[in-house]
């Protein structure tokens, strides 16, 4: 089934109820004249309010890294980022979770 595309203002957390924000949405490609975001090696998003504290081994989440994304629609060539996409926080390991997205428009 097809996932809802992220925006930029879509809101993302991590499994500890921090925020997670995109570092470069692709400014080019709107959803309600908001930017989507795509899966690139060199766009994580960036975790903050991550609760878990500072301590030897894993501390709190203070960024991740999107698995996957659409595997049919791009934006600047890259897969966009869909509301089932899969992703990964450093240094936790653990997933993001999506909260809300735009409803508008779907992607595969």
């Amino acid at each position: 089934m097809p996932g809802h595309l992220l925006s930029a203002f879509a809101l993302v957390g991590c499994a500890h109820g921090g925020r997670a924000v995109p570092t470069r949405p692709d400014t080019r490609v709107l959803v309600d004249g908001v930017p989507v975001t795509v899966a690139a090696p060199d766009a994580p998003y960036t975790v903050v309010g991550c609760p878990l504290p500072v301590q030897p081994g894993p501390g709190p989440c203070v960024s991740a890294q999107w698995t996957g994304g659409a595997t049919r629609v791009r934006a600047g060539g890259l897969p966009v980022l869909l509301s089932d996409s899969r992703s990964v926080c450093t240094p936790t390991g653990t997933a993001l979770t999506v909260l809300a997205v735009q409803a508008r428009v779907r992607g595969v």
